[in-house]
């Protein structure tokens, strides 16, 4: 009997994936979502990963590419899914990424995903390809489907050649673990991570055509953070019926506000992608216009994700603050994200927060070179945390600081930097963290 052969007697009922989704609350510190939006139901406290929406499982070992944690992780669904999938704008595109831009260019149904942790196969040649090739046929062949409905993902170190073996053994005992179960769903999660150091993974559930939807989903990053579509990887999972055209559209929509809008470091990875299945198992009518189901799935799509860049933001490498830049009254949306990206980016900026320094020189320095033409004397920039509040610009003119308050805000973990540009009506908002000492420690010795 074949994996799937196997897999068939543990497909799960409505009751057992609400089993699951309890038992993820215990089992894991996932992150809760709760929409208030208008049209949008949302459950309060729900909790899970992938294997929370109807008709996927998933799996995660440790097959011995990384020294101790778990390093493979599978994704399954029991009915062909539609995929929309976002990638690294990086030149030097890993293997991986390749072979999934064929897949995806293919506009074929995917059934599922295989991920390892411990190396990048980014850089890697021929081989490389040849390599995350096997990956993909390893895992179509214990599943009984074609290579070309598998996507893959690699993460780890650039430039060393996988253990493809040892993968390829890997994926053929651990599809025999594939489970419904929220623990199931966590385990597969924990096996994405490199220097994380906690597991991003939630589910959020609303209604659409009278029918409960739900969406999954588990990222892992923490250091190269800097996507432009880090490492940054994330996987979403839903069982939401619509057009792989709208499902496309709102990926790169949500992508753009959102793991776009997040930087660590700077960097941008040679692995980074975002990917979402949707099989139709919550059985509501196909979206196939802009409607109003179009619209809620957009907007719980956009909470999904934002919780994971934000959690990805974090657990910055050797972070100890959490920085929002809230940019307002633009020309533009492009030049409001351009703003607040360019803020959020500047090692000056990060340098300052980490020594609790208010030198707000440095994000009007942040902005100027932005590449966005605006007018100096009509930007107002203030900073904010559960200290208070402190006004350091106002419409171009410098504001005298009070030192007592700039500390005591600074002090804290969260902090907003606000912009008001006064020109326009468009905003934007980007994630960041500071830069400390402990960055450079994690990065210096990385492959040791």
């Amino acid at each position: 009997m074949n994996s799937i052969a196997r897999l068939q007697n543990i497909r799960t009922t409505a009751g057992a994936a609400a089993t699951a989704s309890a038992a993820a609350a215990a089992v894991t510190a996932s992150a809760t979502t709760s929409l208030k939006t208008k049209g949008l139901t949302a459950e309060d406290g729900c909790t899970g990963g992938v294997t929370s929406p109807k008709g996927f499982m998933a799996a995660g070992a440790h097959i011995g590419v990384k020294r101790k944690r778990k390093d493979l992780s599978l994704v399954w669904s029991d009915v062909p899914a539609h995929v929309a999938a976002a990638f690294t704008t990086n030149v030097m595109r890993a293997a991986p990424i390749l072979w999934n831009e064929k897949v995806v260019a293919g506009g074929k149904p995917v059934r599922g995903i295989v991920v390892n942790s411990g190396n990048a196969n980014a850089c890697t040649g021929e081989l490389g390809m040849i390599n995350a090739e096997a990956m993909a046929a390893t895992y179509a062949d214990c599943m009984g489907v074609s290579k070309e409905e598998i996507i893959i993902a690699s993460t780890g170190v650039i430039g060393v050649q996988l253990p493809i073996q040892l993968i390829k053994q890997g994926i053929e005992s651990t599809c025999q673990d594939l489970d419904c179960s929220a623990e199931a769903g966590l385990s597969a999660a924990q096996a994405i991570m490199t220097t994380d150091t906690y597991v991003k993974q939630t589910s959020l559930t609303f209604e659409v055509d009278g029918k409960k939807v739900t969406i999954g989903a588990m990222a892992k990053g923490s250091g190269m953070i800097h996507p432009n579509m880090a490492t940054m990887l994330s996987f979403l999972t839903t069982d939401l019926n619509i057009s792989p055209a709208l499902l496309t559209k709102a990926l790169k929509e949500s992508s753009a506000e959102t793991y776009n809008m997040i930087s660590v470091d700077g960097d941008t990875s040679t692995n980074d992608m975002v990917a979402i299945l949707a099989n139709g198992k919550a059985g509501n009518k196909l979206i196939e216009s802009e409607g109003s189901d179009y619209l809620t799935f957009c907007q719980a799509l956009k909470t999904i994700n934002t919780d994971l860049a934000k959690a990805i933001v974090r657990d910055g490498e050797g972070a100890t603050k959490f920085l929002q830049v809230e940019v307002k009254h633009a020309d533009s949306i492009a030049e409001a994200r351009k703003l607040a990206r360019s803020i959020v980016s500047s090692s000056l900026v990060k340098t300052a927060f980490f020594g609790e320094d208010a030198n707000w020189g440095r994000i009007i320095c942040a902005m100027g070179y932005s590449g966005v033409s605006f007018k100096p004397e009509t930007v107002s920039i203030a900073i904010e945390s559960a200290a208070g509040r402190l006004e350091l610009m106002q419409e171009g003119e410098p504001v005298v600081v009070n030192e007592i308050l700039g500390k005591a805000v600074l002090a804290e973990k969260d902090i907003i930097i606000h912009i008001d540009m006064n020109e326009g009506l468009s905003e934007a908002t980007a994630w960041g963290c500071d830069l400390s000492y402990e960055y450079v420690r994690i990065n210096g010795s990385y492959r040791t």
